[in-house]
Formats: C-alpha cells, structure tokens, sequence
C-alpha cells in the first residue's frame, strides 16, 4: 500500500466519535440486547420515594447495579423489599446517557426461598403485631345470645349456606343480616372493608332491637392465593376498628390469615 493511502485509511480509523454518539451506541446495544432478562442478587440501600417509586441496589459478591421500580410496576409485588433478602428481578437495562450511567428497570419481583405471599403475610403480621393491632385488651367480647347476626361473605359460596345452617340448628331467635362481598380476587378486599363499615353503620342507625350483635366474616378454604383478602391489612383495620366484635370464620382449621389474628 502506498504511504499516502495508509495514511488515508489511518486517518478515518482515527475520526473520533463524540462522547454523545458513543453514549447513544452504548444505550441502543445495551437496551436492545438487555430489554428483558431475569437478574438475581441481594437488596441494599433500599428507599420508598414519596412518588411510591422503590429505588435500590442489587448485588452479589462481586459486582452491584442500581435498580430502580415504578409505582406502576412495585403496586403488583405483594411483599415488601427490605436490605438484605435475595431476591429475583425481572427487568430491562435503561441508560442514562447525560451521565453515562446503566440501571435496571425492575418490572416484576420474587423473593428467593419462600413464596412471595408468604414472606408478605410474615411481614404484615410481624409490622400490624408491633403495632398492637393483635392486643388482646383491644378485642371485644362476644356475646353469649346475641339476637342479630352479621354475615360478610359471598353471596354465592358455600360460607353463606353453612353459616346459616349452623345458627338455625342452634337456635331460630337469632335474625342474620348478610353483607354481600366477595371473597377472592381483585376488589375483594375492599368489598369485605366496605362490608364491615355497613354493618357498623346500620348498629349506629339503628335502634336497640336492630342493632348488630356480632359480625362473622368468613368463606371457605383454598390456597394463599384464595384466601388473599383476608391477608390484607385494609381488612385487618376494618376488624380491629369495628365497634362490633367480630368472628373470622376463613378457611379450615389449618388455615391461618391475618383476619384471624385481628378478630
């Protein structure tokens, strides 16, 4: 090769780049070949911002990456992420390009070891317990004859029939008022709140003769995930706030959930 040409060729490998075109390079590679994967390593440094944003670290023995989850994103997470527990991430990689910075966008979460729903339910029972939510001097006592029944349930489940069943074996002076509510899935636990918040209100309205003795709030058995409304802790204060005692009838004998621990 002639010199001159050489020297050509050597001066267009030399062309730089800006710091922009190479930041911009860098994002697009990064986020097309990261804009979906499955990272796993250990929570520090994490924050709940005002905005309901989580911000945090993930690390592992060797390296850490900042990561970051939407409100949109962290209201689907059933538990609450905390320093320390290892964890699963599904996300994308974002860049940052005025500071030349990566983080990770974290869009679904999954404790690793115990289930999701289960760490949640030992981390609202452990935070509503050091409240005092549970205090046996908060319970009201039941009474012994009471005269008129509430019932929050479904209306079309098997709870609804047993219950009534049950009183009417015991005794026919007893009157059931039912409150409809569902009892699993999306909404349910705000139905059985708003149920339970009915039930107050009719005992307050109400005269003497009509008022409310007891509430039993109940449905039959199933999963975690079945029973998952009665794990939330909006239900949990509609118990404890009650100004009628209230039974938790949930599930089988082998079936715990926070409504019985507040009931």
């Amino acid at each position: 090769m002639q010199p001159l040409l050489a020297s050509l060729f050597d001066e267009a490998e030399r062309r730089p780049v800006t710091v922009s075109e190479l930041t911009a390079s860098i994002r697009g590679e990064l986020e097309k070949r990261f804009a979906s994967v499955w990272v796993e390593g250990e929570i520090s440094n994490f924050h709940a911002h005002g905005s309901g944003h989580w911000y945090f670290t993930l690390k592992d023995e060797f390296a850490q990456v900042r990561a970051a989850c939407y409100r949109s994103s962290n209201q689907r997470i059933r538990f609450r992420p905390e320093d320390g527990l290892q964890v699963r991430a599904r996300g994308r990689v974002s860049v940052y390009e005025p500071k030349g910075e990566y983080q990770f966008i974290v869009e679904a979460l999954e404790p690793v070891g115990a289930g999701a729903l289960q760490l949640a339910f030992e981390q609202t029972k452990a935070r509503l317990q050091a409240e005092g939510l549970f205090a046996a001097e908060l319970k009201r006592a039941i009474p012994f004859f009471p005269r008129r029944v509430g019932v929050v349930t479904s209306p079309t489940g098997a709870a609804i029939r047993d219950i009534i069943n049950v009183i009417s074996r015991r005794t026919r002076s007893v009157h059931v008022l039912f409150a409809p509510a569902r009892v699993q899935g999306e909404g349910a636990a705000n139905e059985i709140v708003r149920a339970i918040k009915f039930l107050n209100d009719h005992h307050t309205r109400a005269g003497h003769d009509s008022r409310v003795d007891v509430i039993i709030v109940g449905r039959g058995g199933g999963s975690i995930e079945d029973l998952w409304a009665f794990n939330e802790e909006a239900v949990a204060r509609a118990i404890r706030n009650s100004a009628i005692p209230v039974i938790s009838a949930v599930g089988h004998e082998t079936d715990f959930t926070i409504a019985d621990f507040a009931a």
